[in-house]
């Protein structure tokens, strides 16, 4: 059986795997079974029509549209709390549908270091992954050609690789070559961005026609986005049921028996199956594992340790800009072409690792400043002239080390639109991570003052925010009492389930993490395959 909704969403019998969650983990996962086992796809969110997709970019770039707008947020459905010391603003960038969080991401997809896998050993803070690069490498490899990567070789920190590319990388834009020669001036390296967009046609899908909206969408299908291995999967017999969030997980002592999942019409359902892959998120991930509790599991599902929601952590962004007088012509690439690593490696126990990067949009685009402009005519031109080509940026990922005072929780006082409580972030972040912040600021600082820039705006540690990369939740390793999964992301309490998220990273580095869920998600589909 295959398609999408069979049977007016129910359940499909005789199915071997369910999957919880279509964004990037779920769709790989359920590509790479489908062919051979009966797989379900379950998703809380609805399937978009990609023919609205130059509707959508029109949202996104009129000011009285809100970002959560553009991929029809829902705020009774979506509702969440944050109880930290910082408010975390968890639906300003996420999105509930078949293609998940990659449907507006920017697309940045590195490999983690490969200290980044030993933090404990190396810098002597956090703890080491259960495996290195060397075990994850080939899967970076299989990762960097499902989702199409165009990149170069030239990034002197990044770890070692096995082949190129699939495709070349995006030339430097113009205001890379402005930065270039401060950067040279101050012996800093900086090199091109691997990104999961189409450089050239991959795949059947279109090169980049340069809209320059890619965050949060892209209406040509060159970036790329779960759909992709969705309808992969589908095409080889997988059932995928939209619309339909999974309300609880039924299990006995030591499997998972069924996803009771609920429809539109209020419907509830049990999909049952031999395995469960849960790929919902660093958030909602440890979310339905709470809301799974029973006699066996009183404190949730998988949670003999006491960790699920534990360690919360999220990339936190630095930035420096301002004004150049000469033109930078920003704005015209919609996405990093640039960065820096060459600080990664310093990383201790003071100071984290972070990374550069170079922004091709600086100060408002035209058309924003136009459409949120209360003149007309030769007032607006002036106006545009003023505040239009003269703007530049950087920005930084700072890591986070785990704490396990930050955490994913259930607020006991406000519920979703099914009557569950809702996710509760408390999101708690360490004096390392704003020192790092504060390096990364000086940083940069010398390479705009080298550049001549007038420094007009910083985000430092007082206002630093999330990059919504949400990490550390359901940890990976080989001890039970302190892990949620093993390393191959199965859960240590039940031999049917595998949570299948970044929730997994011990530590987060200071990466983009797409393409690491990317080959996890690869990785443990072939334990899923083998259990079978």
């Amino acid at each position: 059986m295959s398609g999408s909704a069979p049977n007016g969403r129910r359940p499909v019998s005789g199915a071997d795997v369910c999957v919880v969650g279509a964004g990037p983990a779920g769709a790989l996962v359920a590509d790479r079974l489908a062919a051979e086992h009966e797989v379900v796809v379950l998703d809380a969110g609805p399937r978009f029509d990609p023919a609205d997709r130059l509707e959508r970019q029109e949202r996104a770039i009129r000011p009285a549209y809100d970002r959560p707008d553009v991929w029809d947020g829902d705020d009774e459905r979506d509702a969440h709390s944050a109880s930290g010391d910082r408010f975390y603003p968890l639906n300003h960038a996420r999105v509930k549908g078949i293609g998940g969080s990659t449907l507006h991401w920017q697309g940045m997809v590195m490999r983690l270091h490969e200290d980044d896998f030993a933090s404990g050993s190396e810098r002597g803070v956090g703890p080491d992954w259960p495996i290195d690069y060397g075990e994850v490498r080939p899967y970076y490899a299989a990762a960097e050609r499902e989702l199409g990567v165009a990149g170069s070789d030239d990034n002197p920190y990044a770890p070692p690789r096995e082949e190129p590319y699939p495709m070349p990388a995006f030339a430097p834009s113009y205001s890379d070559g402005l930065f270039a020669d401060a950067c040279e001036a101050l012996e800093i390296d900086m090199h091109s961005v691997p990104n999961a967009r189409n450089s050239e046609r991959y795949d059947g899908r279109s090169a980049c026609v340069g809209y320059g909206t890619c965050q949060p969408v892209c209406p040509a299908g060159a970036k790329y986005d779960a759909t992709v291995h969705i309808e992969r999967a589908e095409s080889k017999g997988a059932t995928v049921i939209d619309r339909a969030p999974v309300q609880r997980l039924e299990h006995g002592v030591d499997r998972v028996r069924a996803a009771v999942y609920a429809t539109p019409d209020g419907t509830e359902y049990r999909q049952t199956a031999e395995a469960f892959v849960v790929a919902c998120g660093g958030v909602e991930t440890p979310r339905l594992l709470l809301l799974s509790d029973s006699e066996h599991y009183p404190d949730g599902l998988a949670n003999e340790s006491g960790l699920v929601g534990r360690y919360f952590m999220d990339h936190l962004f630095a930035g420096t800009g301002g004004v150049l007088e000469e033109p930078t012509r920003q704005n015209h690439v919609g996405f990093l072409t640039s960065e820096s690593h060459q600080f990664y490696d310093d990383a201790d126990g003071e100071i984290g690792p972070f990374k550069l990067e170079f922004f091709n949009y600086g100060g408002p685009s035209p058309v924003e400043t136009a459409l949120s402009a209360d003149t007309w005519g030769e007032d607006l031109l002036d106006r545009l002239r003023q505040d239009y080509g003269t703007h530049v940026g950087m920005g930084a990922l700072v890591e986070q080390l785990p704490r396990e005072d930050s955490y994913v929780g259930l607020d006991p006082d406000r519920t979703d639109d099914h009557g569950n409580p809702v996710p509760d972030v408390h999101w708690t972040v360490g004096d390392r991570a704003l020192r790092t912040i504060e390096r990364a600021n000086e940083v940069q600082e010398a390479i705009l003052s080298e550049l001549g820039a007038e420094i007009t705006w910083q985000v430092g540690p007082d206002d630093t925010g999330p990059a919504y990369h949400h990490m550390g939740t359901t940890r990976m390793g080989t001890d039970p009492e302190e892990s949620v999964v093993d390393p191959r992301l199965r859960t240590h309490d039940l031999g049917n389930c595998w949570l299948v998220t970044s929730g997994a990273f011990p530590t987060g580095g200071a990466v983009n993490p797409t393409l690491t869920i990317a080959a996890l998600a690869l990785r443990a589909a072939k334990d899923v395959r083998t259990s079978l």
